[in-house]
């Protein structure tokens, strides 16, 4: 039929395309949750980043960023926007936009900060991974912060943590099949 083989590249294109952002998501919950393991795997073993202070192997950058990042603030959100996707076969670049809010310990001010995830991502074996991250700031700023999260509107919610202790870890093991 005419046309069925762009069908075919479509799809496989919106499929690799889900697969990029799903691998880039992954990251942001590694660092938001402390979570070494999520974190190498969004890399290729030979994966390298530029986060301005480390430049080097990504899964070195993996086990050190937890320890910073547990010993620097109480909590993190790190959220992805505007990612935009240039594919080329098993390859491909990416422009992220990525909002990181930083809690500092004892919940009195927050670090913002504004920039960009500029990714060469790479396809083996039907997987999508990290080859090379460059980290670039647009600005940052800090601001005082009234911590809201036991206050008598919100106190029976459910509280966001770091590592397995996070109610994300029990809600995805009572899934399991």
């Amino acid at each position: 039929m005419p046309g069925e083989n762009s069908n075919i590249s479509i799809t496989q294109q919106t499929a690799d395309r889900l697969a990029i952002a799903d691998t880039l998501y992954l990251h942001s919950r590694g660092l938001d949750r402390l979570d070494a393991v999520a974190l190498r795997d969004a890399y290729w073993p030979e994966s390298e980043v530029d986060y301005g202070s480390y430049k080097g192997n990504a899964h070195v950058f993996a086990e050190l960023v937890i320890g910073a990042l547990s010993q620097q603030y109480e909590l993190t959100r790190h959220s992805l926007s505007n990612t935009l996707i240039e594919l080329s076969g098993s390859s491909a670049l990416c422009e992220s936009c990525v909002h990181a809010g930083h809690l500092l310990p004892g919940a009195k001010e927050e670090l913002l900060f504004y920039g960009r995830y500029l990714d060469k991502m790479e396809k083996r074996s039907n997987q999508w991974k990290i080859l090379h991250r460059q980290v670039v700031v647009d600005w940052i700023k800090r601001h005082p912060v009234v911590d809201e999260r036991n206050s008598e509107a919100f106190d029976a919610l459910a509280k966001g943590t770091r590592r397995d202790s996070d109610p994300l870890y029990s809600f995805l093991r009572s899934g399991e099949t």
